[in-house]
């Protein structure tokens, strides 16, 4: 369909009540969001009124706390998740003591972010012990980077082992 003067000027009236052009396109019918679009540019209707409001506002409950674990002093297992609710968490502070203190919302910059548990739970946390130039604090470094292994000279059993492949 074409823009003749009535739904121009229906055009005009509905885009200073501040529908959408998305929605003055559902009423003129036969036209895109675009074509409407297209047509208030060349118009030139800039003022208008407030733009109109979503029918239903969206509502998103509160996320509950999650539980902070006790320090364990022997090497950590993964325990079944407590009902209690922990506290807010503290600024940021390194826990140089006992590693796994850390939780997403309390790892710093030089702090470990070695993951301890499983993270589908919620007694998953980082080591959180003060970090070196990585990631990792001097243990879980050693761990995540292993030294680079040496290679054998290769001698001629070797040398002959690799060309038969190609003979």
């Amino acid at each position: 369909m074409g823009w003749t003067d009535e739904r121009v000027e229906l055009l005009k009236k509905l885009w200073q009540d501040g529908l959408s052009a998305s929605q003055i396109a559902k009423q003129l019918g036969g036209v895109t969001r675009n074509a409407v679009i297209g047509k208030v540019h060349r118009l030139g209707l800039s003022g208008r009124a407030a733009p109109s409001k979503p029918a239903r506002t969206v509502f998103k409950a509160p996320r509950p706390a999650r539980p902070v674990a006790a320090a364990p002093s022997a090497p950590r297992r993964i325990a079944e998740p407590t009902t209690a609710l922990a506290p807010q968490p503290s600024p940021v502070r390194y826990v140089d003591e006992a590693p796994g203190m850390a939780t997403v919302l309390t790892l710093g910059a030089h702090m470990c972010k070695w993951p301890i548990g499983d993270p589908s739970l919620d007694s998953f946390t980082f080591c959180g012990r003060r970090s070196g130039e990585g990631p990792y604090c001097h243990e879980h470094n050693q761990v995540a980077y292993q030294p680079a292994q040496t290679k054998k000279k290769a001698g001629a059993t070797e040398l002959a082992r690799s060309l038969r492949r190609y003979i």
